[in-house]
């Protein structure tokens, strides 16, 4: 043997003397305990307890742990918050949104979330405002995909074993379009649990729905397609529509079934998009109301025609832009203040323009139209002069915020729900104010016949002033409705001037309840077009019909009676 190999052997001998192989047996029978410095510095070393060994049971000593556990230890802390219910589910969406921080001293639970690209911080369990911190000094809660997945489950069953029954209908909605094997034991969990029928309903069409996509069997499919037959939620046509699809692998009778149940809902759908173009179009009728009727006032008693008159709007948007500024801690209050100071200030601004201006024109009508033109032309520009040409955003109150859903395709938002109704009842106002007082009586007898209401005695010139700055009030009034709809600037007026004297002329000059017709004749008109032909030529179409119309009847539907309308 050389003698390289054998001083090779023998230093290998030498090192396994020296620092021996460990056992397999002693890994089974003869392990060493360690000792107890060792043992103490192990549990030194350790700042907290293991989250895995003992879970806090209450909600807050839950959060605080949240910030020092791991990924693995999250999952078990993030199911022991879920069992609280709603309480800890700000905590849970803020951490789903990657939004949860702590603050590393108090261990404070901070969410801090990104708003027209400035940061803000609240309390992410109580969502209460905190003011500005320094991002630099906060630390994320850390997730991942894992951790995204269990929080999406446990909101999900918070959400359909908690809250109100329109929140529960709600959440099991939205579990429709994800359907999955995870899915089904929450829906029934939920069912089984679950008291509200309408509720219940809606869980049913989840269990459906899913029993439609994996069931092996058909007569459980069409058993299951019966019960989404007349369902709105887009998910179920979604997946009716699929079904009908060339590649799929359903039976011809269960795809006859989906297509019958797919035209019951195509049949619905229709049905309440009418009703929407319906409420749309009393909607923009409310709004031409309200611009007409003041109109319809001045028109009819002083044979006026104001080229002002948009820019009465104008100014009551402004002003209730200005209530706003006046009171920026209470929008919902304002909106209360600015209705009458809208009209007040729209009113004098009228009986100003009357006294000054109109009075000394009386039956010269195309002088009249040249002068209320140029007034409106300085009234624009004193209101850029004053605001800025740029456009105003007026805050809408928060019961004006939002929509009411009665069913998944048809929905009505507040503001012009709202403003339906409030235009009705300034009519109703305006009625009561000409039929039930004086001045209401005066404005009559002056329409019907100025000069034998001025040999009665009656003042035409204050009738004259007081009508004109009713009108101008009301449209005021129509301009803080206005405010609630778009955004307020110079040339607010200018879109509905025109309009308001086409409602003014086909309704019938001087004739409240024609105004109120031709309003809403015309909204309605106007939105069942504009899908079919646009905006701009539904606009032609409805100006030609008015000049066809005034052809065959020139005093409007509703023309005034008696010798004076001669």
């Amino acid at each position: 043997m050389p003698i390289r190999t054998c001083l090779t052997l023998l230093l290998l001998s030498s090192a396994l003397l020296l620092h021996p192989l460990p056992s397999h047996a002693a890994d089974s029978a003869e392990v060493a305990a360690p000792d107890a410095a060792t043992v103490s510095t192990a549990t030194e070393s350790t700042a907290a307890p293991a989250i895995s060994e003992a879970l806090p049971t209450s909600l807050p000593d839950l959060l605080k742990a949240l910030t020092s556990a791991s990924l693995s230890d999250s999952v078990s802390l993030v199911e022991q918050i879920a069992a609280s219910g709603r309480d800890g589910l700000p905590v849970l969406e803020a951490m789903l949104a990657g939004e949860l921080f702590f603050e590393p001293t108090s261990l404070q639970l901070i969410r801090v979330s990104e708003v027209a690209g400035s940061k803000q911080s609240s309390d992410a369990l109580s969502g209460a405002s905190l003011p500005e911190l320094n991002s630099d000094n906060l630390e994320k809660i850390r997730i991942n995909n894992r951790l995204r997945t269990v929080l999406r489950n446990l909101l999900g069953r918070i959400a359909l074993t908690a809250g109100s029954a329109e929140e529960r209908a709600a959440a099991a909605v939205n579990m429709f379009a994800t359907l999955d094997a995870d899915s089904l034991p929450l829906l029934e969990s939920a069912l089984a649990n679950e008291q509200d029928a309408s509720v219940r309903e809606v869980l049913n069409v989840g269990l459906a729905m899913h029993a439609v996509s994996n069931s092996s069997d058909d007569a459980t499919k069409l058993s299951a397609l019966k019960q989404l037959e007349g369902r709105l939620e887009p998910p179920v046509r979604n997946l009716l529509a699929s079904m009908l699809s060339e590649d799929s692998a359903y039976s011809a009778e269960v795809k006859d079934a989906a297509r019958s149940a797919l035209a019951s809902i195509d049949s619905s759908i229709q049905l309440y998009r009418f009703a929407e173009q319906l409420f749309f179009g009393l909607s923009l009728g409310s709004v031409l109301l309200l611009a007409a009727i003041g109109l319809a006032v001045t028109f009819g008693v002083m044979g006026v025609i104001n080229m002002a008159h948009g820019e009465m709007l104008m100014l009551g948007a402004y002003t209730t832009y200005t209530v706003q500024l006046a009171m920026p801690n209470a929008i919902n209050a304002s909106i209360w203040v600015a209705i009458p100071t809208a009209f007040i200030v729209t009113a004098l601004v009228g009986m100003l323009i009357q006294r000054y201006v109109i009075r000394y024109l009386n039956g010269r009508p195309l002088e009249t139209l040249l002068a209320t033109f140029g007034i409106s032309l300085i009234l624009q520009q004193g209101v850029r002069t004053i605001f800025s040409p740029l456009n105003r955003l007026v805050q809408s109150p928060s019961w004006l915020s939002g929509s009411w859903q009665l069913n998944p395709v048809l929905s009505l938002t507040n503001n012009r729900l709202y403003i339906l109704l409030f235009a009705l009842i300034v009519f109703a106002l305006l009625l009561l104010v000409l039929n039930r007082t004086s001045l209401g009586l005066h404005v009559r007898a002056v329409a019907q016949n100025r000069a034998m209401a001025q040999a009665m005695g009656i003042r035409t010139d204050v009738v004259d002033a007081l009508t004109f700055g009713l009108g101008s009030g009301i449209a005021g009034i129509a301009g803080v409705a206005l405010s609630q709809l778009t955004n307020v600037g110079p040339n607010l007026g200018q879109g509905y001037i025109i309009d308001s004297f086409m409602v003014v002329v086909f309704g019938g000059v001087g004739n409240l309840f024609g105004t109120l017709l031709a309003a809403f004749s015309l909204g309605m008109t106007s939105k069942f077009l504009e899908p079919l032909t646009g905006a701009v030529l539904a606009n032609i179409l409805i100006l030609v019909f008015i000049i066809l119309f005034i052809q065959k009847r020139p005093k409007g539907l509703f023309p005034q009676k008696g010798r004076a309308a001669e």
